[in-house]
C-alpha cells in the first residue's frame, strides 16, 4: 500500500520520489509519456492537483478537482507505452481502494506533446471491480497474502 511517508516515489519505479516522479512535480518536464503517466499516478497518490491540472491538454482539462481522500490508489502497472513523434500512448493499470472497496482502473491514455511539453490528453477507461480473498495475494503487490498487508 502507498504511504505518504514512504522513500520510494508511488509510481513503484522502486526510485525515491525525489529521483523519480518528484521532481517533475517541481517543475522539470516529463520526458516522455510513461513519465508524465508515472507522474500523474503520483500525483494522483499524493493529492497534486495543481500537476494533474498543468499536464492536462487545455481543451480536455476541467476547471478544477476535487479533493478526494476516499480513493486510495495503491498500485500502478505499465502494459505498454508507445511514443511516435508528438503523439504517445499508455495503457495502464492502477490498482485503487474507495470505500472498502477494490478496483482496478484499466486505461489506454493519449498523450501529445506541445512546445516540448508532454500533456494527457484522454483515454478509454475501464473500472474492474476486485474481491481480494485473505490468503489470496494482496492487490497492492507487495507479494504478501492480503490478511497480512491490506485486505481486512
Amino acid at each position: 500500500m502507498l504511504d505518504a511517508s514512504s522513500p520510494y516515489c508511488p509510481c513503484q519505479s522502486g526510485l525515491s520520489l525525489d529521483a523519480c516522479c518528484g521532481r517533475y512535480h517541481d517543475g522539470e518536464l516529463a520526458p516522455t509519456p510513461e513519465a508524465l503517466m508515472r507522474s500523474r499516478f503520483s500525483a494522483f497518490a499524493l493529492g497534486v492537483n495543481d500537476y494533474l491540472l498543468v499536464t492536462w491538454h487545455p481543451d480536455q482539462r476541467p476547471a478544477s478537482l476535487l479533493d478526494d481522500d476516499s480513493t486510495e490508489w495503491v498500485r500502478l502497472e505499465i502494459i505498454s507505452s508507445q511514443e511516435t513523434g508528438d503523439t504517445g500512448t499508455v495503457h495502464f493499470r492502477a490498482t485503487f481502494r474507495e470505500k472498502g472497496r477494490w478496483r482496478i482502473l484499466q486505461e489506454e491514455s493519449r498523450f501529445i506533446r506541445t512546445q516540448g511539453r508532454w500533456l494527457y490528453v484522454d483515454g478509454k477507461t475501464e473500472i474492474l471491480q476486485l474481491k481480494p480473498g485473505r490468503n489470496a495475494d494482496c492487490p497492492c503487490g507487495s507479494g504478501r497474502k492480503g490478511k497480512r498487508c491490506c485486505v481486512r
